[in-house]
């Protein structure tokens, strides 16, 4: 009972944790700061963070082999542009709603095994499939009658199909099921901070943030959704599987409609609380039947 419990503390913590992307992201974007400038400060600032960490306090050792280095970049690569396009989507959509389209991933991710694994699609699968495409379409007609940004919801969607890739990824990819999450944590952030040295390298500049004030915003990024969001989901994983933790994963999405409605006075309207609820059934119809096909 007490590993549950604490199984469950730590994935509200990091479900909750990812929901603040928003908060720190969104007050760099009023100063002019891009996000591929937002998010090499916020993986640079992991990498350095995570790998002290790591290194010092759990004395887990980074050393991979050559085998292992080529999945764990490619992987590395979806993740970050799965949190780019999100990021992205943010300027054209409410950061409350992106996270939320992006919830959908669970139900990509089961569409993806079904067309490639071969594993069968259930009338489960295609009621979430319904659900959540409604969810979505009540939210794209969510603000006064006026239609969100398609191409913000498209950019999003997107997000959400490459972070699906990513989980299928680490379900399947043979070469890494051994390695230590933690260390795999770690690599994924490091071989995603080469997405955006590369923009900056060949498509624009790094934008300094001139005002101390301003480097709590991505330091913030680095520590809360992302090293305690992976440190927790780890623990959740290993001590209540990742169904559950997939379900607890829905106050990601609520923690970002909650701090964009407080903080950036973004819009709540009951077509947008009807869409949100409907993408979020869907979701957990996709975790639930997978908790109790293992049970």
């Amino acid at each position: 009972m007490k590993r549950k419990f604490i199984g469950i503390i730590n994935g509200i913590i990091a479900s909750t944790s990812y929901g603040t992307n928003p908060l720190f992201a969104l007050p760099l974007y009023t100063f002019g700061i891009s996000a591929n400038s937002v998010l090499f400060y916020r993986y640079a600032f992991a990498v350095i963070i995570y790998g002290l960490w790591l290194h010092f306090v759990k004395k887990i050792s980074l050393n991979i082999s050559l085998k292992e280095l080529f999945p764990l970049m490619i992987l590395g690569i979806f993740f970050s542009l799965s949190s780019l396009t999100l990021f992205d989507g943010f300027k054209y959509i409410d950061a409350g709603i992106a996270c939320t389209i992006l919830f959908i991933y669970p139900v990509l991710v089961a569409i993806i095994m079904a067309i490639f694994f071969k594993e069968r699609i259930t009338k489960t699968t295609i009621i979430s499939i319904l659900l959540t495409s409604t969810g979505i379409g009540l939210l794209y007609n969510g603000k006064n009658g006026l239609t969100l940004n398609p191409h913000g919801v498209l950019v999003v969607f997107l997000s959400a199909l490459l972070y699906a890739i990513y989980i299928v990824g680490i379900k399947k990819i043979k070469a890494i099921q051994h390695i230590n999450h933690s260390k795999m944590s770690f690599y994924i952030i490091f071989f995603g901070l080469l997405v955006y040295i590369y923009n900056l390298r060949f498509h624009e500049n790094l934008q300094i943030i001139d005002k101390p004030i301003l480097w709590l915003l991505p330091l913030g990024l680095a520590i809360f959704p992302t090293i305690i969001s992976i440190e927790t989901i780890n623990i959740s994983i290993k001590l209540i599987g990742s169904t559950t933790t997939a379900i607890l994963g829905a106050l990601e999405p609520l923690t970002a409609i909650f701090f964009g409605v407080l903080v950036f006075h973004e819009q709540l309207t009951i077509r947008i609380i009807s869409g949100v609820i409907l993408i979020l059934l869907g979701v957990f119809l996709i975790v639930t039947r997978k908790m109790v096909k293992k049970s």
